[in-house]
């Protein structure tokens, strides 16, 4: 995710069941206008990766199965089913299990996102007859959202034998700036969500769940999420904290490193995300009165950046942005907060990739967990094409390096993810 320094970068919905007239369904795209976000799909680019990943039939086919509908149970039963069929579509993909369904790399993120844009494209503007209701309609994305991104399908072992890792990843963003990124924080999450493996303690299975680059839906003032005691991190990691060993949220940072994150800051810059909506702001939280300005890593970030995990060095990274106790103006702190400080911007800046690890981290304080349990923040290098693959408007959706760069960058969080695990035994 874009820090300060570069500029790159369950179910519980209301069930409010309309019976409906046995009539049929029909999608009517004028019913609702598509998101900024969903405006993006129908570009040369998009539409390329659907076709060269075999996700193109994803919405057609959510689509008429929607159309087959006939009251609001069904079309959410509908949603719920698909929108997990797509996440382990998107898994299965990327871990080699079925058909490639194209040339593009099993690899690759892309398909999911754009994917699962087409499927709220078409619940956003669908005029069922039976009598849809706003209400409803923001329920059935609320859970499209969830299903499709892994956020209900943690699935951690019980007992004490294998030991429980929770990672989570973002989806593409800064996409007007070039509609082709990927982002290797998502395709890390698809690489090892249900996969086992192997420390020094013995074997741990890894969960995991992608969340939006939405100012919108971190606060929690998406439908759906009213009363849950915070947004949509706060709706997914509570349940499992308690039961987790270790947890890392990932993000997209820096060109040519990785970043242990020491301290996560409570100030949203104003950068705007996918939607092109801008906040600056306190992070929202529920509860304010007690809000820090600040949370710290858990993980073993020394013995992180002492391990031998890849081709890009990793960095203990313990840079903020303030502004001092009786001060007014900000100021760059090499060595982290000073006391009595208000933050404006954590080692990962100011941006969602701070805000989940300050939400994350806050989360596991706040449920009492600061001493036993391990997590925070880890910044990966920021994803780049081959050298001859730089313009957006002419270059090609994927290229060799493009691909080297983001399967290394997958293997060494891997081998974070190990690190950390065999330093906290």
């Amino acid at each position: 995710m874009k820090s300060i320094r570069v500029g790159i970068g369950v179910l519980g919905f209301a069930l409010l069941a309309g019976l409906a007239a046995p009539a049929p369904a029909g999608a009517h795209p004028a019913a609702a206008t598509p998101t900024a976000e969903e405006q993006r799909l129908d570009r040369a680019v998009p539409q390329e990766i659907l076709r060269r990943s075999g996700f193109d039939d994803v919405a057609p086919d959510f689509t008429a199965a929607l159309e087959r509908t006939r009251s609001y149970p069904q079309a959410r039963a509908v949603v719920v089913r698909e929108g997990s069929r797509l996440w382990r579509r998107a898994v299965d993909r990327v871990q080699g299990r079925g058909p490639a369904g194209g040339d593009l790399s099993r690899d690759d993120d892309r398909p999911l996102y754009w994917a699962r844009l087409g499927m709220t494209r078409e619940v956003r503007a669908w005029d069922a007859e039976f009598g849809l209701g706003e209400r409803q309609r923001a329920a059935l994305l609320d859970a499209l959202e969830r299903t499709s991104r892994g956020q209900t399908d943690l699935r951690l072992p019980h007992g004490d034998r294998v030991r429980r890792v929770v990672v989570t990843g973002f989806d593409p963003f800064t996409l007007d700036r070039d509609v082709r990124i990927s982002n290797p924080s998502g395709a890390t999450a698809l690489a090892l969500d249900g996969t086992v493996i192997k420390t020094a303690a013995g074997p741990a299975r890894v969960e995991t769940a992608v969340f939006p680059v939405r100012w919108q839906d971190f606060a929690g003032t998406t439908s759906g999420a009213s009363g849950s005691g915070g947004g949509t991190v706060e709706r997914t990691l509570r349940p499992y904290l308690p039961r987790t060993d270790l947890f890392a949220t990932v993000s997209q940072g820096r060109v040519g490193r990785f970043d242990i994150e020491r301290t996560n800051g409570a100030w949203r810059g104003g950068f705007p995300d996918n939607d092109n909506v801008s906040r600056t702001e306190t992070v929202p939280v529920a509860d304010p009165a007690t809000q820090p300005q600040w949370t710290s890593t858990t993980l073993p970030y020394a013995r992180i950046v002492a391990a031998q995990t890849g081709r890009f060095p990793v960095y203990d990274n313990t840079s903020v942005t303030e502004i001092p106790a009786g001060g007014t103006q900000p100021v760059v702190r090499p060595d982290g907060p000073t006391p009595g400080s208000v933050a404006r911007a954590g080692g990962g800046g100011d941006y969602l990739s701070n805000e989940i690890a300050y939400r994350a981290t806050l989360l596991r304080d706040r449920l009492g967990l600061h001493d036993e349990l391990p997590g925070g923040h880890v910044h990966t290098p920021v994803l780049q094409f081959g050298a001859g693959n730089t313009d957006p408007a002419t270059g090609a959706v994927t290229d060799p390096e493009f691909v080297r760069n983001r399967l290394d960058i997958v293997a060494q969080v891997r081998a974070i993810v190990v690190a950390a695990l065999d330093a906290t035994p």
